[in-house]
């Protein structure tokens, strides 16, 4: 029971192998980090190319898929972040076991390496190994600060329709671009009449009404 309990807290429990499983477990969530970004990053290619698509024909679609590109921006954002202190949390670790190893090493030519280590104690590695603490507690504080966003940006609206509006005159540029001539649609059997011909239909039709004319002023 005792035993159990000592090993449970790290009383008998191997440095090396409890560094080891960290460092494999920091680094599985890192994967799992890795594939939850390239899925938000395929989701900002497609609400783009959904807000390209609608620019000009549906404004409100296409504003709603801007929305949504930039929140999987800032989640994106976020997770960056939580990756980047997984990755300097996992360089601590591997540094840290290198360390022990390395000590473990030089112990076995402790009195050889007591000149190289002059005035270096246990007290001050400790002090040390405080202020790295500390400090690697203060840059966890600062990221979590920075990746958090409890409050929309006032700009935002504004920065979507300027994209908005970015959007609908790229579209409209390549849309003109592409309409070099507006095809003639002739109806099928149609067959174009004859300019003389019909000239000549309406001079004989002017002749008509004047003999008629002609005539009624004689009676």
């Amino acid at each position: 029971m005792m035993a159990s309990f000592m090993s449970y807290f790290g009383g008998r429990r191997d440095p090396k192998q409890a560094a080891r499983d960290a460092i494999v477990g920091l680094r599985q969530q890192l994967q799992l980090l890795e594939k939850k970004e390239e899925h938000l990053q395929k989701k900002i290619d497609d609400e783009m190319v959904k807000a390209r698509a609608n620019a000009v024909s549906n404004k409100t679609a296409a504003t709603a898929a801007l929305k949504r590109k930039k929140a999987a921006e800032l989640e994106l954002d976020r997770l960056s972040a939580t990756r980047l202190q997984l990755e300097l949390q996992v360089n601590t670790l591997e540094s840290a076991n290198l360390n022990a190893e390395t000590m473990a090493a030089m112990k076995k030519g402790a009195d050889a390496l007591k000149v190289i280590h002059g005035g270096t104690t246990p007290d001050k590695v400790a002090d040390t190994m405080d202020s790295i603490h500390a400090e690697r507690e203060v840059a966890n504080e600062i990221s979590t600060a920075i990746a958090a966003n409890p409050y929309a940006d006032p700009t935002e609206d504004a920065e979507l329709l300027q994209e908005l509006n970015a959007l609908e005159e790229d579209v409209l540029n390549e849309r003109l671009a592409g309409a070099d001539h507006v095809p003639v649609h002739v109806p099928p059997g149609a067959v174009k009449a004859p300019e003389g011909k019909l000239s000549y239909k309406v001079e004989d039709d002017e002749e008509a009404q004047l003999r008629e004319l002609q005539a009624q002023l004689a009676l």
